[in-house]
């Protein structure tokens, strides 16, 4: 192996190597992050599509095996990233049950298409169907991601001089990252196999030193960007009266960047409106509105049907809504009407 073709493989392995060990400590460590889970996912999975195409760039006749796992990684790129920017840009902390449904729609589907076509019996399949449709579908969720992106954006370009926060920097470059990376795969046919796995590894080293350097200077979440007391009363009186009018916590599909809208401010000054003077997240704040909300209609209404209760007051599933109204409440939701009937 010539100088040149070893210093490409510990380059282009340089990425994939480390992707897996930090997706590794950003999903143990991420707790309750929803987002973060996602994030770590979605590395795991591009780290084995790019851990695939280095083996096969340097010895092509690499087990079939390794290159169908390689390929059905590459297919939950798409979605695990649109499932990333989603919760982050949502807030949220817990699993949607319609994302429960998507996510174990696609998870049949690649084990399915994998026992029912082999990679070593099907070549041809894989090679001239199943590739490309692998690369449109990673196309369709990146687009998907930067429309899910797209309120987040116009916000930061309303205040150019607002500071970014670790999230914005980490949620861009994973952005530009992913669309530089597939963009790389797609067109390998006119440049170089290996062009891929070289521009996750530069996107991974490139992203690092951008975190690295930014929070090295700006240690701080806001820095300066302190709301004052006077706008924080004035935002937050306009929150209780857009809250308690037009009960916006009942759909359930409401996000940070449209209610931030309707008060005047962007999304991270939003968010840090209510970490400041509330000392609660976008997802706790809302929820505790629909919580409050589910426990009056307990017991004004004693036999309504808790499935109907759920969905009045902006819960997307049944189960979501036990889960949360016990973590506030301590109790069930059927405990909680049957304690306060007795009283």
């Amino acid at each position: 192996m010539t100088l040149q073709s070893q210093f490409l493989l510990i380059f282009s392995a340089f990425g994939s190597l480390n992707g897996v060990f930090i997706s590794g400590y950003v999903f143990m460590t991420s707790k309750q992050k929803l987002a973060q889970k996602f994030l770590a996912l979605m590395l795991l999975m591009i780290s084995i599509r790019i851990f695939k195409s280095v083996l096969f760039f340097f010895n092509p006749e690499v087990d079939k095996l390794i290159l169908q796992i390689g390929l059905s990684s590459c297919f939950l790129i798409g979605p695990f990233l649109y499932f990333y920017v989603k919760a982050l840009t949502e807030g949220l902390t817990t699993l949607p049950m319609h994302w429960r449904i998507h996510i174990a729609v696609l998870l049949i589907l690649v084990i399915s298409v994998g026992l029912l076509f082999p990679y070593a019996q099907h070549i041809d399949i894989w090679g001239a169907i199943i590739y490309k449709a692998v690369n449109y579908i990673w196309l369709i969720y990146l687009l998907l991601s930067w429309y899910a992106f797209k309120p987040y954006v116009s916000t930061l370009l309303a205040k150019p001089k607002q500071k970014l926060t670790e999230d914005d920097i980490l949620l861009l470059c994973v952005l530009v990252g992913n669309s530089a990376i597939w963009l790389a795969f797609f067109t390998a046919s006119y440049t170089s196999y290996i062009v891929g796995a070289l521009s996750f590894s530069f996107v991974f080293i490139l992203t690092l030193l951008l975190l690295f350097f930014k929070f090295n200077s700006a240690p701080i979440k806001y820095g300066d960007n302190k709301i004052e007391d006077t706008e924080a009363d004035i935002s937050l009186s306009k929150l209780e009266t857009l809250m308690a009018e037009q009960e916006l916590f009942k759909n359930p599909n409401i996000t940070m960047p449209q209610i931030a809208k309707r008060i005047g401010m962007s999304s991270p000054k939003f968010s840090q409106l209510l970490n400041d003077k509330l000392n609660k997240s976008f997802s706790v704040y809302i929820n505790e509105l629909r919580i409050a909300q589910a426990q009056q209609l307990l017991i004004e209404h004693p036999k309504q049907k808790l499935d109907l209760i759920a969905e009045q007051c902006g819960f997307n599933s049944p189960s979501t809504f036990y889960s949360v109204f016990k973590k506030h409440s301590g109790l069930t939701p059927a405990k909680y009407r049957i304690e306060h009937s007795l009283k």
